[in-house]
């Protein structure tokens, strides 16, 4: 059985057809890589899983409970997950107290703006950071940090919550290529320790290739293509209509692994 199940999504704005009826799964313990040229409507896709849209057609099921018509917060907590293309932590807190901030939350326990999360399962932030390679750092503020550290952190508190499903919006955005598959590696182990499921967008192919276990292509709103990178690599519609100028997958992954 599908952790999650799309059928025939759809979103407009205006006359637009942003997501045209898509349809999709998603098992636990699989990465799911969402590829597209710019305006193939990935990123009104990953809202609408989150709750940020809502949609105006179809259906977003996660083991079973219908996501369409909840608020994010409400999906947050049925256990879906999500990083951001521009990572987002409390850049003047410690890295710690991020986790433990994350953790509160998990809790459904709040503090005034002005209180700090020092005291609240330090034990348990200090194993997340140690999942993520991080817990020799946690006394560090944010603000110090180098990004691709910054984005390990985030990581961590996206999986405080013990998400089923964890949404990663270009996690490799900014970073240099070693520091890109660096994460997408430990993004990998934690998807096979932990059970759960990613969907996560990337411009990055090499990134694509190595990690995803199976990727579906947007066009124009429209699902045009799904399989194992393999296949998809192989596809002539992709490579029609995501490059448009001839190119094949396999060149761009060359142009785009480092030297």
């Amino acid at each position: 059985m599908s952790l999650l199940t799309v059928n025939g999504l759809g979103k407009s704005f205006g006359g637009v057809k942003a997501v045209d009826g898509i349809n999709f799964n998603l098992h636990a313990g699989e990465l799911l890589a969402l590829i597209g040229p710019n305006g193939a409507g990935k990123s009104t896709t990953f809202n609408m899983v989150n709750g940020q849209l809502h949609a105006d057609r179809g259906s977003i099921k996660l083991d079973g409970h219908e996501l369409i018509g909840k608020p994010p917060r409400e999906i947050w907590r049925l256990g879906v997950g999500r990083t951001f293309q521009i990572a987002e932590t409390f850049s003047s807190f410690t890295v710690v107290e991020n986790v433990q901030m994350a953790l509160l939350s998990a809790d459904n326990r709040l503090l005034s703006t002005w209180r700090r999360a020092a005291g609240h399962k330090r034990t348990e932030a200090l194993e997340l950071l140690d999942q993520v390679g991080m817990a020799a750092q946690a006394d560090r503020a944010c603000s110090e940090l180098a990004y691709g550290d910054v984005k390990r952190v985030e990581l961590a508190v996206a999986i405080a919550n013990s998400p089923k499903l964890l949404l990663m919006d270009e996690p490799t955005a900014g970073m240099a290529p070693k520091e890109r598959n660096d994460l997408m590696a430990l993004t990998k182990r934690l998807v096979v320790e932990r059970g759960m499921a990613v969907l996560f967008t990337e411009h990055s192919m090499d990134v694509v290739f190595a990690y995803a276990d199976r990727m579906i292509v947007l066009a124009r709103g429209r699902l045009i293509a799904e399989g194992k990178p393999l296949e998809i690599r192989n596809h002539p519609k992709v490579q029609e209509v995501y490059f448009g100028t001839g190119k094949t997958f396999e060149k761009e992954v060359q142009a785009q692994e480092p030297a």
